[in-house]
């Protein structure tokens, strides 16, 4: 059983030494068996092998020493905070979905009180599962987003959100209008963008729940704040993608509504990309916008299967998320296990060194973050992650038999979970430690 060490003072002005098993993918698989690492002001100050860096330690330093593998913190890049308590909600196709479960709980968020308690529980779920960064949907109401941000400031935790606008085919209680939109959003970029490690995301749902005048908005906003982020759907499902088609005839396909509006490019999210056309695929290369990869959704809604060697391929930028509540677990363990067996299903192969690369760095990357978050190299956030190879019998057994440092990578890929995350650290402060006996 993993003790996590236990901080000193617990904030993210305190200085921490750790001492123990790490790793990162910064250049390759990254490897101290028994390493070293100095935390001060929440960021990492130094990082090495414990015989080269123990010398320099005034003797009077407290060094925690703790057992397991830490990473660097994991990072979602889509994920819906409202649809935490719907998560495991009967199966349906999307749009059904969507109308049975997503909108009804959704409409609870014009409450502050209820939108404040559910992004604590949102956030403390998070931690549980080793995420220190997500890309987040809060609801159409501005004090959903607003209840996102004080929870995140207070945790000094990077959150990217944003309201999500949508003028049309949703309940009347859920829509807004191209204007609203416009302004809300215009006051929610000013009074969260950039505070602390808070980011904005223009959030228009999909196509289908924006009218051409809404995404004009959107395509205005966009242009106005080139700094901030923009997040929406892409081809997640057949009926979907023909619907697009009969509200945008025009549109070559579904992305080129998207572009039609200005809305591609490097800070541009698009979910899913299931069943994209040749040249929607090019198109996302040439526009340099990114993917979010959300295998557990996909499979519980039966979307379809994402085709990741076509993306390697294509030289698209990647990114994997848990995209709960359609997602069915808050973990990028078990995340990557299911993205493991789409990817075999079609032939393909995702192996652990590049699954775990995904969910630190490869995401950061995705994010234009990587100089903040996503390794453990100094001057980054301390966003950590503790996981524990013994954390049930069965995982402890097949970690022993391992061979490899890669085996016990992927072994938690499939017996991990969140019952594997011992500790979660944000900028040096520690939000979670499971309990120990």
């Amino acid at each position: 059983m993993v003790t996590p060490p236990i901080d000193a003072a617990n904030t993210p002005s305190s200085i921490q030494i750790l001492r123990g098993e790490m790793l990162d993918f910064a250049d390759g698989l990254r490897h101290w068996p028994d390493g070293l690492l100095l935390i001060r002001n929440g960021r990492i100050e130094a990082l090495g092998h414990a015989s080269d860096l123990l010398p320099q330690i005034a003797p009077d330093q407290l060094v925690e020493s703790f057992t397991g593998l830490l990473l660097p913190g994991f990072i979602d890049t889509h994920i819906h905070y409202p649809q935490t308590g719907i998560i495991a909600s009967h199966g349906e196709q999307l749009l059904d979905w969507l109308n049975r479960y997503t909108f009804p709980r959704e409409m609870a968020f014009a409450n502050p009180q209820l939108a404040a308690e559910e992004a604590n529980f949102f956030l403390d779920q998070l931690a549980r599962n080793g995420t220190t960064t997500a890309v987040v949907y809060p609801t159409v109401h501005p004090v959903s987003v607003d209840a996102l941000c004080n929870a995140a400031q207070a945790r000094h935790q990077t959150i990217l959100t944003g309201k999500v606008m949508m003028d049309r085919f949703a309940p009347p209680e859920l829509l807004d209008t191209p204007d609203s939109a416009y302004h809300d959003s215009k006051a929610l970029i000013e009074r969260w963008h950039g505070q602390g490690r808070l980011k904005y995301v223009l959030t228009p749902r999909f196509a289908p729940t924006s009218s051409p005048e809404q995404l004009t908005r959107v395509g205005q906003l966009r242009r106005e704040h080139p700094e901030v982020y923009l997040q929406t759907h892409l081809s997640e499902n057949l009926k979907e993608v023909a619907w697009v088609k009969e509200l945008y005839p025009k549109a070559k396909d579904y992305l080129d509504v998207y572009d039609h509006y200005g809305l591609l490019g490097e800070r541009s999210l698009f979910g899913h990309c299931i069943h994209l056309s040749d040249r929607e695929w090019q198109q996302m290369a040439a526009s340099g916008s990114v993917i979010a990869f959300c295998p557990t959704s996909n499979l519980f809604l039966g979307s379809g299967l994402f085709d990741l060697e076509r993306c390697h391929r294509e030289q698209i930028r990647l990114s994997l998320a848990t995209d709960v509540g359609g997602g069915t677990s808050f973990s990028l363990l078990t995340t990557l296990g299911e993205a493991y067996k789409v990817a075999r299903l079609q032939g393909a192969d995702l192996n652990p060194q590049q699954a775990f690369y995904q969910i630190t760095l490869g995401n950061a990357r995705a994010l234009g973050l990587e100089q903040q978050i996503g390794s453990l190299e100094p001057g980054k956030y301390a966003d950590l992650v503790l996981l524990d190879t013994a954390a049930t019998p069965l995982l402890n057994k097949r970690c022993q038999l391992a061979e490899t440092l890669e085996e016990k990578l992927f072994a938690l890929m499939f017996l991990g979970g969140e019952q594997a995350i011992a500790a979660t650290w944000v900028a040096g402060q520690r939000l979670y430690a499971r309990k120990t006996v």
